[in-house]
């Protein structure tokens, strides 16, 4: 397959709703929706033997989820500088070190955000304020109950549940 043109359908501040022209074998033409996006970081923030979570608000599921801080990518903007600043606006923390947990793909089959997943150590206090439309509460737990709520299903939320068990892998916990 092989895609044509593009379309764009909606336009938000960082990504855009698309209609992709796609060639399907047999001289088939179809248009496709997908969600064009800059990317976005998930951080495990590690505040000495604790994870900084967030206790966020999700318009889409009417609730409020357990989630690693994570956040989208401006165009252009480099990872590790996005990467900062999600974590100064969701926890108030600054990180003196980011380790790459490596990335993920969210949504292949709608989208073609990357997802890069950072450990970060190092916490000190230095706050940027929240994005207007947040409600965030932060909680801390220890890594090693959080990796059982991953893998017993108690934790629901796809990119921290990846967070986790990677950055429990790359400490070996």
């Amino acid at each position: 397959m092989t895609s044509r043109s593009d379309e764009t359908l909606w336009q938000g501040s960082a990504w855009r709703l698309v209609g992709r022209e796609i060639h399907l074998p047999g001289g088939v033409t179809r248009k496709k929706p997908i969600i064009d996006h800059p990317g976005s970081v998930v951080l495990l923030p590690l505040l000495e033997d604790r994870v900084v979570m967030v206790w966020q608000y999700r318009l889409a599921l009417d609730q409020s989820i357990l989630e690693l801080p994570a956040g989208t990518r401006h165009p252009g903007e480099a990872w590790e500088e996005c990467a900062q600043r999600e974590l100064r606006e969701e926890t108030g923390y600054r990180a003196a070190q980011f380790v790459s947990l490596g990335h993920i793909w969210p949504g292949p089959g709608l989208t073609n955000e990357q997802m890069r997943l950072y450990l970060a150590t190092g916490l000190t206090l230095d706050p940027l304020p929240q994005d207007e439309d947040e409600q965030i509460e932060i909680r801390l737990l220890p890594l090693e109950p959080l990796l059982r709520m991953a893998l017993d299903g108690d934790l629901e939320d796809a990119k921290s549940i990846i967070g986790i068990i990677r950055a429990a892998h790359h400490l070996k916990i």
